[in-house]
């Protein structure tokens, strides 16, 4: 069975996000970019599904810049078996990169697509839930565990009153969450092997899929800065405060 993963170039989530000076986005330039942190809890599961013989293959894709080649490689290292690239320059829209992905899928024919439940850029979380409406396929997001089980996948999701448990039939989309497991570190032989890994490169027109925006952003504005706290004598101040000030209770 092959294991599709998507991968995202992000910003690295160590670097202060500054937004640019005419508020049209963030500073991008010499900023520190690396593989968003979900996406690679998707690539240590792909890895461990192939380990423990559950997958045969396991394929990265990312859509973006030239420069995404690099977030592949890092999921090569790790021990993805080949990656595919779909160039563009273009801000790439959710409901595009479902549409990609969508192609992708009927090309490749994956048993899974493991995604992480949102890149931390843009915080959308919808490629995963749009992409299994196009494909017609069961879903199981937010998973922080996975199993195998018969001829489908155990998904255990975390929802806001706990853990919910779900069956999914084969094929299926599956975007993780934080707790599935601890990526591991690439190591120096294993990111040597991964630049002789194969790249495929393909632009969307080669897709079908024309990534033209939907979507325009009027202003983009650092959020306010957070006031100093205070210190409280007793429990009625601290009632008190809530009440009348801060007006929660």
């Amino acid at each position: 069975m092959k294991v599709l993963v998507p991968v995202k170039r992000v910003i690295d989530y160590n670097v202060k996000v500054r937004v640019k000076a005419d508020q049209s986005g963030v500073e991008l330039a010499n900023v520190k970019m690396a593989m968003n942190p979900f996406d690679e809890i998707a690539i240590e599961e792909a890895i461990r599904m192939k380990e423990s013989g559950k997958a045969t293959e396991v394929v990265a894709v990312s859509i973006g810049p030239a420069q995404a080649q690099e977030t592949i490689r890092t999921a090569l290292a790790m021990g993805a078996d080949r990656g595919i690239l779909v160039q563009t320059d273009e801000l790439v829209e959710p409901l595009a990169v479902a549409k990609m992905l969508k192609a992708l899928v009927e090309k490749e024919e994956p048993g899974i697509v493991l995604l992480g439940k949102q890149a931390i850029d843009d915080d959308a979380n919808q490629t995963g839930q749009m992409l299994a409406g196009l494909l017609g396929w069961p879903q199981g997001t937010f998973a922080s565990k996975l199993s195998f089980e018969g001829d489908g996948l155990k998904v255990t999701r975390e929802v806001d009153g706990g853990l919910e448990a779900i069956q999914v039939k084969l094929p299926a989309i599956v975007t993780v969450d934080l707790r599935l497991n601890e990526p591991r570190y690439a190591s120096l032989p294993n990111i040597m092997k991964a630049k002789k890994k194969p790249i495929d490169t393909m632009a969307p027109a080669d897709l079908g899929v024309e990534v033209a925006a939907r979507l325009k952003v009027l202003k983009v504005t650092e959020p306010p800065k957070r006031a100093g706290g205070v210190k409280v004598a007793n429990v009625a101040e601290l009632v008190d405060k809530l009440k009348n000030e801060a007006k929660v209770i």
